[in-house]
């Protein structure tokens, strides 16, 4: 035995020492040939030792001198071919005559070489080798910016054509994984060490793109995403190739390997082009298995196909965790592109990972902790995350499989409802993520039966728990998200009485994806184009209405019809008894139009019937005084109906006794209980009728109500939706006040302006050429372009005399044709006068804890409606002097730590459509002026609008918070570009009046986001 052992030794080295010999004879024939067949001759005197050549191929192709050379040679046997070659590729003659044809063949012969000759003397050394071996000497060579004297780009180009004909056209990665299995077979190494070269091998092949990217770099690089993408695709379909055809031992280092090669290809980012090849074979599989064995048991059916034992063992042998999570999580997302059913994903889900999820706890944390708490998938890889991991069954079945039971079921949902009922999680987990662990809360509760239930800790004080937290949310969708888990969960408790919060439930199966889409759907880049001015309009409305959605009122929420307000003459005399004839409900008007007919048949000698009902002996409110009296009389339903019938058109008819009795009025309208005083199933409408009662009032006698109102707002005696029923008229009335409109007789203009003018201090002159028409303002936004910062106005100017057109009829009169609408001109915005009457009030303690009120923790619906109105207010008066005035107060109330950092994302989107509603407001050459007077309030203000909006739109969790804050930046980023232009047209008229500037406390810079422009002042 020793013996045959020596002899076999010996036989190896001979054969290396013959190998080395004959490779130094051809290495030195090509540093001194002549002719190119000289090299062909030599190259073919070595490859026909290597590999089965046919002689006469290349015979043909040569010079005749040359012929005899190459025919005379005689080829070896196949048994001493194999151990030839295995000696060349094993030893050092490979590494040796690879250099010298990598660089010097390949620069100044290769060209020369006939395409016939070159694969059979040239390339074969690289194509019919061991492919482990050649990969490893080619591929460094693809780092190397310097090749000696030798033509860089030729030898790389050259070098990537033999990879490409090795590795993807004769399918050379699975000749590799072949190598590796018939290697175990051999007693020349060991198991560790044929791991290790595996792993250096995938590795190797795995870095061939990364390191072919620099060769040509500019036609190479356009193209490196597609021949990444391509490279790999093929890698994979030759592995998956091979484990269909057996080729690949499940008990060898092969699948070692081609596990290496799966954990590099997701490493490197192609983990999508992994499993676009992978998941349809799989998916195949499973569908043949489910079609063809319907009745019998499909696990050892699974078990027993041949192709199966791959599947089951790939994920085992990937030793790298991450990889495996990437895997599984692009394997559900195919299995959806794919539209596989649930029991057909389940049995994919089972094929690759039942055995890991077995064995390994990093698998059984992948499905139970990360995809179910941490990740976001669609809702259908929910109920196959749950299918698989959780209740450990195939939908069509009730039991669960051999490989694992239920007991554990329990322990999830309990960890899942743990989490979900967490206020924490309520505050700061992107809504996404939220509808996502509802559902599977919701998915887990729809399995379980009262008797799981009563076996569970502290599952069902979970679920009250977050049930009750998600009921106070002022965000529908997250009420929604209560109301289907209260549902879900009365069904495990009393199938019989399940429990409706919500009448948008109607059907028996719930929605868990609660009208969401997919999170990938929207990239990140879309959400900053999407990030223009209309998102700012869109928070408006969510705030207003958010809180309405049953909280602000005790009724459901439904769209309100806007306020229309005729024109008012403010000369004309009303007779408020009459207002009560307007009164008749649509209902009665069929009714009354029948009696009058029938009646005016009949004699009028007929007696008044009074059987009839007693509208018309009612006492009808003709006073304000009577109208209080009747609201304070709260067990008058009628009366107090009848009161809010008529109240709103009593006050908009300005009485007297308006002033005198707005305070009490509107502490009244406040107190008024609409869900005592109505009909059920008519609380939105009383309720309609107050709030229009209390715009009314705010917008006629504004300062007299608003005292009253700002009062009760931090009121201990008024509850929670009393105080956002104040906020919301407060915001209606800023509104009708900015938008009024009255006509009246135009007036001379004084030369001292009264500061009660309804005219704004920026329109234009009124001074012209006879006939010129009224300013009137045109809108300054182009689409496409942002919110212009300076307002636009027209008007129609008269024709001059040169260009009077003749025709037909001539006007002899230069007198305007609208000669009425020169008479009478507009009223617009009144606001501004009452701005700081709405605001400082309101500002004033919203930080101080009081018996029933705090903002800043419990009662943070009212704090972020405080912070709406505020903006809106500000908003109302913009381009103003009041705005300007008013601005810094504001911004000092949203610069306070516990008002920005606050938990709640509903604060948080109030305090940017504040501070965006303050960059709207403000007019940029106030700012200019402010900073070169040293008003350094403005200056900060601004910047810390900047850096929250950047801090804002980096890290937070709630998608319309990062939207709002993109928004905010790029207002932000036009005002400064506005301030800049105002602050050098500012300074080239100071120099050119050579007027000194005053001296400075400090010095202000105003920032360009986005860019690398700072304005610094002086």
């Amino acid at each position: 035995m020793e013996n045959n052992e020596n002899k076999s030794i010996i036989t190896k080295r001979d054969i290396s020492s013959e190998l080395i010999n004959k490779v130094g004879e051809v290495i030195s024939t090509i540093k001194t040939a002549n002719h190119v067949d000289q090299l062909i001759c030599a190259l073919h005197s070595l490859s026909v030792l290597l590999f089965p050549l046919d002689s006469s191929l290349i015979a043909g192709s040569v010079d005749e001198r040359y012929k005899d050379q190459i025919l005379k040679l005689e080829a070896p046997s196949a048994a001493d071919r194999a151990n030839w070659r295995r000696a060349f590729y094993k030893g050092a003659a490979f590494p040796i005559l690879a250099r010298v044809l990598l660089l010097e063949v390949a620069s100044n012969w290769l060209a020369c070489f006939p395409l016939s000759v070159q694969k059979h003397v040239y390339d074969v050394f690289f194509i019919g080798g061991i492919v482990t071996e050649v990969v490893q000497v080619l591929v460094p060579y693809l780092e190397r910016s310097k090749c000696g004297d030798f033509d860089v780009n030729v030898v790389q180009s050259n070098i990537g054509r033999l990879l490409v004909l090795s590795l993807l056209e004769n399918d050379g990665v699975l000749r590799m994984a072949r190598e590796f299995g018939d290697s175990c077979q051999s007693e020349d190494y060991t198991v560790d060490q044929l791991r290790l070269a595996a792993t250096k091998a995938a590795q190797v092949v795995a870095s061939i793109p990364d390191k072919a990217q620099w060769h040509d770099q500019r036609s190479l690089l356009a193209q490196y995403p597609y021949f990444l993408a391509s490279f790999f695709e093929q890698i994979t379909i030759q592995l998956i190739s091979g484990a269909e055809e057996e080729d690949i031992d499940s008990n060898s280092v092969s699948l070692l390997f081609v596990g290496e090669m799966f954990s590099r290809i997701c490493r490197r980012g192609s983990s999508d082009v992994l499993l676009s090849k992978v998941t349809p074979n799989l998916l195949s599989h499973a569908r043949n298995v489910l079609s063809s064995n319907s009745d019998s048991d499909v696990v050892k059916v699974f078990k027993s196909t041949s192709g199966s034992q791959f599947w089951f063992d790939i994920i085992e042998a990937i030793r790298d965790p991450y990889v495996v999570e990437r895997i599984s999580e692009q394997l559900l997302h195919q299995l959806a592109t794919e539209h596989a059913s649930d029991e057909e994903a389940y049995w994919v889900l089972w094929i690759l990972f039942h055995r890991a999820f077995k064995n390994q706890a990093t698998v059984r944390s992948i499905f139970v902790d990360k995809f179910l708490l941490w990740k976001v998938f669609p809702v259908s890889c929910l109920r196959w995350i749950l299918q698989f991991s959780v209740f450990k069954h195939p939908p069509v079945c009730d039991v669960a499989t051999e490989y694992g039971d239920s007991s554990s079921f329990l322990d999830i949902v309990q960890n899942l409802a743990a989490v979900w009922s967490k206020r924490e999680f309520v505050q700061s987990a992107p809504m996404e993520q939220q509808a996502y662990v509802t559902a599977a809360v919701g998915l887990c509760l729809e399995n379980m039966s009262k008797e799981d239930l009563d076996k569970t800790k502290d599952t069902m004080q979970s679920i009250l728990q977050g049930v009750s937290c998600r009921l106070e949310s002022p965000t529908h969708l997250v009420r929604k998200m209560a109301s289907c888990i209260a549902l879900a969960f009365s069904k495990v408790i009393d199938p019989k009485n399940p429990l409706y919060l919500d009448d948008i439930i109607a059907d028996e199966t719930i929605d868990w994806e609660f009208g969401l889409s997919n999170p990938k759907t929207k990239s990140k880049s879309k959400l900053i184009n999407e990030a223009q001015i209309s998102s700012i309009a869109a928070s408006e409305n969510d705030m207003s209405l958010s809180t309405n959605n049953g909280l602000a009122s005790k009724v459901k929420a439904k769209s309100k019809k806007p306020f229309e307000f005729k024109l008012v003459d403010p000369d004309e005399i009303i007779d408020p008894a009459t207002l009560n004839d307007e009164l008749v409900s649509d209902n009665d008007e069929d009714d009354n139009a029948s009696e009058s007919s029938e009646s005016s048949n009949d004699s009028s000698l007929q007696p008044y019937d009074l059987s009839d009902d007693d509208t018309d002996l009612k006492r009808k409110f003709s006073q304000l005084v009577d109208v209080v009296a009747a609201l304070r009389k709260t067990d008058d339903v009628d009366g107090v109906e009848r009161a809010l019938d008529v109240a709103e058109k009593l006050i908009r008819a300005s009485p007297d006794e308006l002033k005198h009795i707005a305070g009490d009025l509107a502490r009244t309208l406040v107190n008024v209980r609409c869900s005592d005083v109505s009909l059920e199933g008519e609380e939105e409408s009383t309720e309609e009728k107050r709030q229009r009662a209390l715009i009314a009032l705010l917008v006629m006698c504004p300062f007299e109500s608003l005292d009253t109102l700002n009062n009760l707002l931090y009121s201990p005696n008024v509850d929670t939706s009393q105080r956002i029923m104040i906020l919301d008229v407060m915001t209606s009335a800023a509104q009708e006040l900015a938008n009024s409109k009255i006509m009246k007789p135009k007036q001379q203009r004084a030369l001292i302006s009264n500061f009660s003018e309804p005219q704004p201090w920026f329109l234009p002159s009124e001074g012209g050429p006879p006939g010129a028409g009224s300013w009137k303002e045109i809108s300054g936004t182009v689409k496409g372009t942002l919110l212009s910062w300076t307002d636009s106005y027209e008007r129609d100017l008269p024709l001059r005399p040169s260009h009077a057109k003749r025709g037909k009829t001539r006007r002899w009169s230069l007198r305007s044709e609208n000669i009425k609408d020169r008479q009478i001109e507009w009223s617009h915005n009144k606001f501004p006068l009452y701005a700081a009457a709405f605001m400082l009030p309101a500002m004033q303690g919203f930080d101080k804890k009081r018996h029933g009120v705090d903002l800043l923790g419990r009662d943070f619906i009212v704090l972020g409606k405080l912070i709406y109105t505020l903006g809106v207010c500000i908003k109302c008066a913009s381009m103003h002097p009041e705005a300007s005035a008013l601005a810094p107060h504001l911004l000092d109330m949203l610069r306070s730590r516990e008002v920005y950092q606050h938990k709640e994302a509903y604060v948080r989107r109030a305090v940017l459509f504040a501070a965006s509603c303050v960059l709207m407001a403000l007019n940029p050459s106030y700012v200019a002026s402010s900073m070169i007077e040293g008003n350094i309030e403005v200056s900060n203000g601004l910047d810390w609008i900047r850096m929250w909006a950047l801090q804002v739109a980096d890290s937070d969790s709630d998608r319309e918070c990062y939207v709002m804050a993109v928004t905010c930046l790029k207002l932000h980023s036009e005002m400064a570009l506005q301030a800049s232009r105002a602050l050098e047209s500012t300074e080239s008229n100071v120099k050119s009046k050579n007027v000194a500037l005053p001296t400075f406390p400090s010095e202000g810079t105003i920032k360009i986001p986005y860019g690398n422009t700072n304005v610094k002042l002086f």
